[in-house]
């Protein structure tokens, strides 16, 4: 979807729909609502009068306008009550402003005002961020086979202004949000991809064609340069299939910052995972294309870290492996070496990811980092403890967790932290090897976490097991069902945070 900026009078823009907005408990509208609202004799107070709508968050109205102003449909979306209403808030009324006016037929224009900016109070900028962040995620249509090339959407959103002084800001809040929810889409589109068209190889190879418009350098480590360098772990799961691992790397390093110790973001990338030998049930198995899901928050967000110009030296790094029952997989009893020389033995080869993880936390100590996050859809435990509310938060430094919680807040991707008591080493204990890679049902979600710090090289660290938000079951404005993107905004703010 384009996104337009153009000064003048929402009342006569030309569009097949025009947006504008209401608080709760307000009776009579003001601003570009109320011209609106005059234009129509009044409908939107009668609707308010009537109880029909009451501008509550998540709510619409839809009334034709018969001529008396230029576009044949208004939609005004709720802000909910004006002392709770904030960035995440005005990106949720563009969502569901957006998805209403996508839901008529007939409508590809739609001309809209900044939600929050009048009576609001709110940043300029800031609220030009959030409209174009909101509307975007709104647009976003998961690609099917074949296309539908009779499904049309809105193709293009206007914003509108009457201030000819404030489109500059405006215009600096559409661009970022625009950066943003080209990131959020990049992941979406890799997350949601089928798993035939989606393998390590063909990853690597859309990432480095997503980087080559970029100032981001990208590196891609095939098997050979990893067997050179010991990641035995990786190359171990590696081996029940046809398909090559790929550690995709992508640098953002602005002018100046180049001997800045750099923040680290790392991503499982399990393009599918059928368990290895430790087969998983069938039911359900076709979901499993998503584990991939923290390698594509990584890239997407090195996409939008890029796209921002943030003046902070972040690396990506995205670990792109099949887990696959071949002959010559690897099998429960194998004890696998990492890149640091620190030995797991196997349990359960459908425990992979934190393998892969491990000989990447061993591989980033070379760039000696300021801080490492990585992310993961790493147990089904974190969605009997937190479901698909917030993904969970371990973390061996204080400053580093408090930054994350900062950031989720901030970006609405959700996190809650999880404990990592010492005891939860003694549940991977192996009789043979250093750790195990699985211990028992009790705490897992903090015993898988407790192993992945077992590798890990003196640096601060968080871990994000994200297993219950890369996906969503159900479509909202702004979420249609399927991938969600989530990681990318957090990443993003965290960068411009640390």
């Amino acid at each position: 979807m384009e996104l337009l900026i153009q000064q003048g009078d929402i009342a006569a823009t030309e569009a097949d729909c025009v947006i504008v907005n209401l608080f709760e408990d307000v009776n009579h509208p003001g601003g570009a609502t109320g011209f609106v609202d005059r234009a129509l004799n009044g409908a939107i107070t009668s609707a308010i009068a009537a109880g029909d709508f009451k501008g509550e968050a998540d709510t619409t109205l839809l009334l034709y306008t018969n001529g008396a102003i230029a576009a044949p449909r208004v939609i005004v979306t709720g802000l909910g009550k004006a002392g709770n209403f904030d960035f995440l808030a005005a990106r949720k009324a563009a969502a569901a402003g957006l998805a209403r006016a996508a839901g008529l037929k007939g409508v590809r224009t739609v001309a809209t005002i900044c939600h929050g900016t009048g009576i609001g109070g709110q940043d300029t900028e800031a609220m030009a961020k959030a409209l174009a962040l909101g509307s975007l995620l709104a647009s976003y249509k998961v690609r099917k086979y074949p296309a539908d090339d009779k499904e049309q959407g809105v193709s293009t959103c206007t914003l509108v202004e009457y201030h000819a002084e404030q489109i500059p800001a405006m215009q600096a809040g559409l661009d970022a949000g625009r950066a943003l929810a080209d990131g959020v889409g990049f992941t979406r589109d890799l997350v949601n991809e089928p798993p035939n068209l989606l393998y390590p190889a063909e990853m690597a190879d859309r990432v480095r064609a997503a980087a080559a418009d970029t100032a981001l350098k990208c590196e891609v480590l095939g098997e050979e340069a990893m067997r050179e360098l010991g990641m035995d772990m990786i190359l171990g799961v590696s081996r029940g299939s046809r398909r090559e691992a790929q550690l995709i790397i992508l640098r953002h390093e602005p002018e100046e910052l180049e001997e800045q110790q750099p923040l680290i973001f790392l991503g499982k990338g399990i393009t599918f995972d059928t368990g290895g030998i430790s087969l998983k049930p069938p039911s359900g198995m076709e979901e499993m294309k998503t584990d991939m899901g923290g390698a594509g928050a990584v890239c997407g967000a090195m996409l939008a870290i890029s796209a921002l110009n943030i003046p902070r030296r972040v690396f990506g790094l995205a670990i792109c492996v099949e887990n696959m029952p071949d002959g010559d997989a690897y099998r429960p009893g194998d004890i696998l070496t990492g890149i640091s020389g620190k030995t797991a033995e196997i349990i359960n080869t459908d425990a992979e990811g934190r393998l892969v993880l491990a000989d990447c936390l061993g591989y980033v100590k070379r760039f000696s980092p300021s801080a490492v996050v990585d992310l993961a859809t790493l147990t089904g435990a974190i969605g009997i403890a937190l479901g698909s509310q917030a993904a969970g938060l371990f973390a061996n430094d204080d400053a580093l967790q408090e930054a994350i919680v900062a950031a989720a807040a901030a970006t609405g991707d959700r996190v809650w932290p999880m404990p990592m008591y010492d005891e939860y080493k003694d549940d991977i204990k192996s009789d043979m090897a250093e750790v195990k890679n699985a211990g028992s049902r009790m705490g897992g979600v903090s015993s898988s976490a407790k192993f992945l710090e077992h590798f890990t090289e003196d640096y601060p660290w968080a871990h994000l097991d994200i297993a219950y938000m890369a996906l969503q079951g159900k479509g909202k404005p702004g979420q249609p069902k399927g991938a969600s993107g989530y990681g990318v905004q957090l990443l993003a703010s965290l960068a411009a945070a640390i």
